[in-house]
Parts: structure tokens; C-alpha cells; sequence
């Protein structure tokens, strides 16, 4: 018998060597994978400059905190800019959106003061602003200066417009009664527009002072008008003074309006003063011509009926008559003026009805005298003002034109009128009979050269002489005559006398009359004099 023979085969086991490459692969893909989810987006940003930038060491912040880094920095294709490109980390990725900003944080002098003093030794960082825009967002213009206003502040953008450019510069304070309400984000020249145009932000609650009413002037410290009301001088504050700014407000008396939306736009004025005129939307155009000098008359002087504003200077149309035929500005022609009659000013409406009411009552009132004047407004500042008024010894007239233009006649004034006063003085003066009148006038000054040499011979003559002695004698006895009335002389003492013996007299009279007056027979017949009535004594 056979013994069999059992054959163990060992078992199949995976060589522990072949675990070292699973598990680095595994690795890796689990670091790929984590990268990929942990890893934030790539993103680049145009610069004009790298200054203040390092590759691999410069950090993007937001609120001071790091959320990337600068990874490359290279020169645009057309070498005028630099681009930036940039790690932002995953968790920071919901921060890029359509109006993120980002701008380069270093140390800075502007009017708002010193600021990113510690990028002096820390190094300058790149600030991200989050926006409130579409996600998404990989490409960026960097700003060159840091914004004024956050993005995504609570608050009014506005828009302001002015004919040229003043003392107002981004970063100066709006100011509402002298309170910091917001400030100037932008100023920049609109080229098609070919005005000034500030951008402007006003913080909430603030932003609900501005209605469609409110006007917005320059209160850069200082304003001095000269003008036909004398000097206006207006300080605003120190800060003001200093930096520049820009102040709002309702004028008084004014309709505030509604509310207005965001980038509303709005008129800059010069000064305060400015901001109370009220612009008006109809008017008359009329031409008015002096021959006197236009020196002090400027655009926007005031026509003025009896004290009371009506219109407005538009310009003086001395291009306009140079260009007419025939004609030439040295030749003596008038210089024409340009004005406009605003009758909302009188309370009759600003409308196109009250407008063609104005035109027939000028006309009308031409024909009776209404004429223009050139009048000096203020001394001190030789401004001049346009006058209208009546003048009923005038000869009639009525309206004429200058080119597209009706002008109203016009008057000498001031000195003008002086000068015309004067030299009709001197033509009748010079149509005086003056050799005769100077015939009698020396024939007059002889008789008096007469009479005074009659009263000089007379002053000299013996008789007059002895004058004064004579004169002398009669004061001193005219002193003497008065002397002797005095109480102590004899005469005094006799006169004292005899008025009192004529008082005496008197008193004897008196009693003769009053006799008679109680019995007139008295003067004939004695009378007896009863006795005195005795007392009877009592029983």
C-alpha cells in the first residue's frame, strides 16, 4: 500500500513594500484634493506703478486682516502699467466682487492729514475693499490714492457741477451750519460737459437734510464780493480756511422740495450770497446803449425800477456792433448792453403769459417816457447798475432794434448828465452881452474907487481928527451926570424929599375926594362930626 504525500502550497500575501506607493498616492491625491477646495482664487491687478510692492512678500488685507498674497509682479504688453497677480485665500474669495477696490497702503500727506505711518517699517500692504456687486470678478484696476468713502457706506452720492474750477478738492469736508456731514470723493473736468464735476458723499442720518431745494456753494475759507450793494465779506470756519470745503442749505424762505436719489445732480456756487438769488425761467431780452463808459458794469449787475430789481446784465454786445456794416466802435457808436427783464420779479408769474404782459406794458410805457439809465451803484466800488424809469418831459419814442435785438431808448446819467448840464451852462454864458456887462462893471468899480477916496479924505480931515477928544469929553461928562445920582450925593438926598412931601400931597387929595364923593355940599356947608358912640352898661 502506498502512503500518499499531502503537498501545503503557502498562501498569496501582498508584499508590504507596495504599500509605500499606495499610500503616496493616496497622499497626494488627498493633497491635490485638499488643495483644491483649500486653495483660493487667482487674481491680478493693474497698477501704474510697483512702488511699495515686493512678489512673494506683499500682503492683501481687509480690516487688517491678511486674506492673499502677492505672488508675481511683471510689466503690462504695452509697458505702461505694471500687473499684479495675486493668492487670495479660499475663505476670502466671497470678497471679490464687480466694485471690490483695491489700492496700495503707504505713507501719505494729504488734507485729511498723515497717514500709513507704519508701512514705514512694516512695508507698504495692498488694501481690498469688498464691494456689494456680482461675485466672481478676477480682474481689478487698482486705485492710485486710497477712496475717500468706503465702499457699501450708508449714506448720499451726489454730483456737483460748476462752470470753473475753485478751491474744492477730494477729501474736503460738506458741511451743513458748520457741521461735518460728509465729504468731496472726486474732482475732476468733464471734457464733453466742459465743466468742473465733484463727486460728493453725505453721510447717513445726514443725507436726509438734502432736498431738491437745497443749494451747495464753495466755503473755501473765504469770499469778498464787490458789487453794487457794497462789500460782501464772508468767513466760513478755520478748517475751512485752511483745507477748503463745501456747505449746504436751504434759503430761506425757499420751497425745501422732496427728497433726491442717489447721484442727483446740483449746481456749485461760488459763494452763499449767490445761492439767494432766485433764477427764473422766463424773460425778456432787451439791447439798451450808452454813450457814457460801461466801466463797472459787469454780467449779472441788477436793472432796477425805482429801487426795486427787475432784471438782470446779461453781457455787453461790443462783438455785435463790430460786426455790423457801416458801423465802428470808435466812430462814437453807443455801446449796446444786453439785459433781460424777469417778470417773476414783480409778482405777475414766471410764465409765458406774464412774459408777453411785460412786453406790451414796455412798450406802452416807452411811448410815455420810460427810458434807461446808466447809474453808479456804489462809491467805493465804482459798480454800476442799469435804471429804468419815467421821465414825462422827455420827448416821445418808442422801441427800437439792434439786430435780433429791441432795445429801449436811453438817458445821460450821472456824470454824463453833469457834463451835459455844464457845457449848456457854458453856451449860454458865452452867449452873454459880456462887453457890455464888463463896461458897467468897470464904470461900477470906478464909483466905488470914488466913494472910498471920498471916505478916505473924509477920514483925514481936521474935524474927524478932533473927533475922539470931543468924543472922550461928553463920556466923561456923561460919567459925571450919572455919579450925581448915586445916594450919596445932594441930589439924591432933595429928590428923596420932595417925593415924599408929593406923597403927603396925595394923601390929602385922596381924602378932599372921598369927602366929596360921600357929601358933595361938604366944599359949602360945615360939616359936624358926630362923636363917638358910648357903650351902654349892662342891667
Amino acid at each position: 500500500m502506498s502512503e500518499e504525500v499531502q503537498v501545503v502550497e503557502p498562501k498569496r500575501r501582498i508584499n508590504l513594500v507596495w504599500l509605500l506607493p499606495i499610500i503616496a498616492g493616496l497622499l497626494g491625491a488627498y493633497m491635490v484634493v485638499y488643495t483644491y477646495l483649500t486653495e483660493g482664487p487667482k487674481i491680478t491687478i493693474v497698477f501704474s506703478t510697483a512702488e511699495g510692492m515686493t512678489a512673494g512678500k506683499t500682503r492683501i488685507k481687509a480690516r487688517s486682516v491678511e486674506v492673499g498674497t502677492v505672488d508675481e509682479i511683471v510689466l503690462s504688453e504695452d509697458l505702461e502699467h505694471v500687473v499684479v497677480s495675486a493668492s487670495i485665500d479660499a475663505a476670502a474669495a466671497k470678497l471679490l466682487r464687480e466694485d471690490t477696490q483695491f489700492w496700495v497702503v503707504r505713507a501719505r500727506v494729504g488734507p485729511g492729514g498723515i497717514s500709513g505711518l507704519a508701512t514705514i517699517l512694516s512695508g507698504g500692504y495692498i488694501e481690498l475693499a469688498p464691494g456689494e456687486g456680482a461675485p466672481g470678478r478676477k480682474h481689478f484696476d487698482g486705485l492710485e490714492d486710497p477712496p475717500v468713502t468706503p465702499s457699501g457706506a450708508a449714506g448720499l452720492h451726489l454730483i456737483l457741477t460748476s462752470t470753473k474750477a475753485g478751491s474744492v478738492s477730494a477729501g474736503d469736508a460738506v458741511m451743513f451750519r458748520g457741521y461735518r456731514v460728509g465729504r468731496v470723493d472726486s474732482a475732476e473736468l468733464d471734457i464733453e460737459a466742459k465743466v468742473m464735476s465733484y463727486g460728493l458723499f453725505i453721510e447717513a442720518p445726514y443725507d436726509s437734510l438734502v432736498a431738491e431745494g437745497t443749494r451747495f456753494w464753495n466755503a473755501s475759507g473765504l469770499s469778498l464780493t464787490a458789487g453794487t450793494e457794497g462789500i460782501d465779506f464772508e468767513m466760513s470756519s478755520l478748517s475751512a480756511l485752511i483745507s477748503g470745503g463745501v456747505a449746504f442749505a436751504v434759503p430761506d424762505g425757499a420751497d425745501p422740495g422732496g427728497p433726491v436719489k442717489n447721484n442727483a445732480k446740483f449746481r456749485l456756487y461760488a459763494n452763499q450770497s449767490s445761492t439767494r438769488e432766485q433764477s427764473y425761467q422766463h424773460s425778456i431780452q432787451y439791447v439798451v446803449r450808452f454813450g457814457q463808459s460801461l466801466r463797472g458794469l459787469r454780467p449779472g449787475a441788477p436793472v432796477e425800477y425805482r429801487g426795486i430789481r427787475i432784471g438782470t446784465v446779461d453781457r455787453l454786445l461790443y462783438e455785435d456792433l463790430l460786426r455790423q456794416k457801416g458801423r465802428r466802435a470808435g466812430a462814437g457808436a453807443h455801446l449796446p448792453v444786453l439785459i433781460r427783464i424777469e417778470p417773476g420779479r414783480l409778482g405777475i408769474g414766471d410764465s409765458e403769459a406774464a412774459t408777453a404782459t411785460m412786453r406790451d406794458i414796455i412798450k406802452e410805457a416807452v411811448g410815455n417816457g420810460f427810458r434807461a439809465t446808466l447809474n453808479s451803484g456804489n462809491l467805493l466800488t465804482g459798480a454800476l447798475y442799469v435804471g429804468i424809469d419815467y421821465y414825462p418831459d422827455e420827448k416821445p419814442a418808442s422801441l427800437g432794434e439792434f439786430g435780433d435785438y429791441t432795445t429801449i431808448p436811453t438817458l445821460p446819467s450821472g456824470i454824463a448828465r453833469i457834463e451835459r448840464q455844464i457845457d449848456n451852462l457854458l453856451t449860454r454864458f458865452n452867449a452873454l452881452p459880456l462887453d457890455v456887462t464888463v463896461a458897467n462893471l468897470n464904470d461900477t468899480l470906478e464909483q466905488a474907487a470914488g466913494a472910498l477916496d471920498a471916505v478916505r479924505r473924509l477920514a483925514g480931515s481936521e474935524g474927524t481928527q478932533r473927533l475922539p477928544g470931543q468924543l472922550d469929553k461928553t463920556l466923561a461928562q456923561l460919567r459925571r451926570t450919572i455919579e450925581s445920582f448915586s445916594s450919596d450925593s445932594v441930589f439924591y438926598s432933595d429928590l428923596e424929599r420932595t417925593t415924599s412931601e408929593l406923597n403927603r400931597t396925595l394923601q390929602r387929595f385922596q381924602d378932599l375926594a372921598q369927602r366929596l364923593e360921600d357929601q358933595p355940599n361938604s366944599i359949602i356947608f360945615s360939616t359936624k362930626t358926630r362923636p363917638d358912640p358910648e357903650p351902654r352898661a349892662t342891667q
